[in-house]
């Protein structure tokens, strides 16, 4: 009996049904190893994360509705748009966000209150304000561009919402403004009572970002004090890790409590790393990294940031260090983003304007929101794709709640609960890096397009008007993205390779107050963005950018030097005259003469250096290392 088949004694029909739900299920696990992952075997993190974001989008509406609010969904829409997969996200996004909020609300009543009857005037000012805000929020970074893009697009779905009815402009300016605190409040509110421990989580966290920078640096270091061989390229995931641990330091610091010198310290460590990868890879192309002993320089380098990441972690009193860094922008970019905004905000008026379309007003409304949305991306012709197939499936799913559930519902409370599936999937789904873009607008926009009110429902008509202008908005932004000074990163990578030439011929310069810190910071910030970006670029274009940068990273970093130590009313005059020369030579030429004045400067100052103090020695043999360095240093020049 032992060797007999235990399926033996079921009937076929039972035996065939078994094997059919085990291989059902066998495919399903197969499936979750690969592009369902996320839906199928999520983590624990993702799963929270969802459910959290869920329950606090039900809750808004849920109260939003039980106030007998107007427009209740917007509220839910707020909870989307400033979840964030940590805490510190989620409060610095909510806090520019409502700064933007009642900025947007002010604005708007002034343009009601003095364009009232002039339509074409109105429109013309309003997509001035969204452009310039758009080109200004270029210069900001992390949310506080967001909020300078928030208060255009506020200022256009409040104003365009009371278009039609002018004397309630300040009604609809404060109802807007508390979907927007309510939203934050529930979202806030869910985020701590899933998020117990926070301070403490944060500081850990803190500090393992800060040790893991710095052993990825170690190891960079220890390579090349070993003498192998590296490439500008191989630097590029190493600066990518540099900058994106910069990028979450003030998120960390803000849910650990310590916002003021506790950011302040970790970027200046973050900072000294980027001096200590830049110097010994100056050491290593002078061949000056001895295998058996360390130089002090590096030494030097490693102790400040040890520094840095202990006053980072430390309390104390009297603390009032302050260091900020600034990544690169350019001017060019600024205009174009603006322009583009205008343009579209233009041609949106124009189709409404020549069809008299009734949902005129809600679509300029979520024109300009998606203009605010897709405005901070680093690219947003790419961005543009994903959000609009998300925005179709939005509209998918919206519909069938719209004609199946909605009439079979009489309470807010079971709406909510049904609800719940897919905003949770959502919710996963923006944990996927492969479906964040889908789940952008679908999360976002899922409450919008069902449109739940206390005084009735949308019929099929209202809501496919309003899927309608949805569409029609996420096409327009995406065409004008594309066809109004589209973004290229071959152009903007020419751009910034001319740009960074001009800078580090301008380090040279007396007045110049840049610091070694800021020109390695954002240099290291602008590369990693563009080959973020690059990769429809051929390969040898990308290797001579990388290449072109990393090595203008490391000069101007010894120009700056050589500026500081030129100087230093500690130099004997006679090193003066002589560093000064040298740094005019590298200010007005360049090419071959540089070099040749740099290998110049360098032999006499090696002879100068032989009579000096001891004190004095140490000092001036770096500036030394940087003239041969500078001496060695050839132009790259873009395929």
């Amino acid at each position: 009996m032992s060797n007999m088949d235990p399926d033996a004694s079921m009937p076929p029909a039972h035996r065939f049904g078994g094997a059919y739900l085990l291989a059902l299920w066998q495919a399903l696990g197969m499936q979750s190893s690969g592009k369902l992952k996320w839906l199928l075997a999520p983590s624990w993190g993702d799963v929270a994360f969802a459910v959290r974001s869920a329950f606090a989008a039900g809750l808004s509406l849920v109260i939003a509705m039980g106030m007998e609010m107007d427009s209740p969904q917007w509220a839910p829409l707020t909870v989307w748009v400033v979840a964030q997969s940590s805490r510190g996200e989620s409060l610095s996004k909510a806090r520019w966000r409502i700064a933007g909020t009642v900025l947007g609300c002010c604005v708007a009543v002034g343009l009601i209150a003095a364009l009232p009857q002039s339509p074409a005037l109105f429109f013309g000012v309003l997509a001035c304000w969204i452009g310039l805000c758009c080109g200004m929020a270029t210069f900001l970074e992390g949310y506080k561009a967001y909020g300078l893009v928030l208060t255009g697009f506020t200022s256009a779905i409040v104003a365009t919402g009371a278009i039609m009815q002018p004397d309630q402009v300040f009604d609809i300016a404060l109802s807007r403004g508390t979907y927007i605190v309510l939203g934050v409040v529930c979202e806030a509110l869910l985020a701590l009572l899933f998020m117990p421990g926070l301070h403490a989580r944060a500081r850990a966290r803190l500090k393992t970002r800060l040790d893991a920078a710095q052993a990825l640096v170690r190891k960079r270091v220890d390579c090349l004090v070993e003498g192998h061989p590296t490439t500008e390229l191989d630097q590029s995931p190493l600066l990518g890790e540099l900058t994106a641990a910069g990028s979450r330091i003030e998120y960390d610091a803000l849910e650990a409590g310590g916002y003021g010198h506790m950011a302040d310290h970790a970027r200046a460590a973050l900072a000294g790393l980027l001096v200590l990868l830049a110097r010994a890879e100056g050491l290593a192309t002078l061949k000056l990294l001895p295998a058996d002993k360390v130089p002090t320089s590096i030494r030097k380098d490693e102790w400040a940031v040890r520094e840095h990441v202990e006053a980072c972690l430390t309390h104390r009193r009297g603390d009032h260090f302050r260091f900020r860094i600034r990544s690169r922008r350019h001017a060019l970019e600024a205009v174009e983003n603006g322009v583009r905004a205008c343009a579209g905000i233009l041609v949106g008026w124009l189709l409404w304007e020549v069809t008299a379309w009734p949902s005129g007003p809600t679509f300029m409304s979520l024109l300009a929101l998606v203009y605010g949305l897709l405005a901070t991306r680093e690219n947003p012709v790419v961005a543009s794709a994903p959000f609009f197939r998300g925005a179709v499936w939005c509209v998918l799913v919206a519909g069938v709640y719209v004609t199946l559930v909605l009439p079979a519902l009489n309470t807010p409370e079971m709406l909510v609960l049904l609800m719940m599936v897919p905003m949770v999937i959502g919710g996963l789904a923006a944990r996927n890096p492969a479906t964040a873009g889908y789940a952008f607008s679908f999360n976002m926009f899922l409450p919008v397009l069902m449109g739940p009110n206390n005084q009735g429902r949308y019929d099929e008509v209202s809501f496919l008007n309003a899927s309608l202008a949805f569409l029609g908005a996420v096409l327009v932004a995406g065409w004008t993205y594309r066809t109004v000074l589209p973004f290229r990163p071959d152009s903007h990578m020419l751009r910034t390779a001319r740009w960074s030439s001009r800078q580090l011929q301008g380090l040279a310069s007396a007045n110049s107050r840049v610091s070694v810190y800021q020109w390695l910071s954002g240099n290291a910030d602008s590369l990693v963005r563009i080959m973020r970006n690059a990769q429809g670029i051929a390969l040898p274009r990308r290797n001579a950018f990388a290449r072109q940068q990393f090595s203008g990273m490391v000069s101007g970093m010894h120009v700056i030097l050589l500026r500081e130590l030129a100087l230093a009313p500690t130099t004997p005059p006679a090193v003066q005259r002589a560093l000064r020369a040298f740094l005019r030579h590298w200010e007005h030429d360049d090419g071959t003469l540089v070099t040749r004045q740099a290998a110049s400067t360098a032999r006499w100052l090696e002879r100068q250096v032989a009579h000096m103090p001891p004190q004095q020695q140490e000092i001036f043999e770096h500036a030394l290392v940087s003239l041969r360095l500078l001496a060695c240093a050839q132009p790259v020049d873009l395929p």
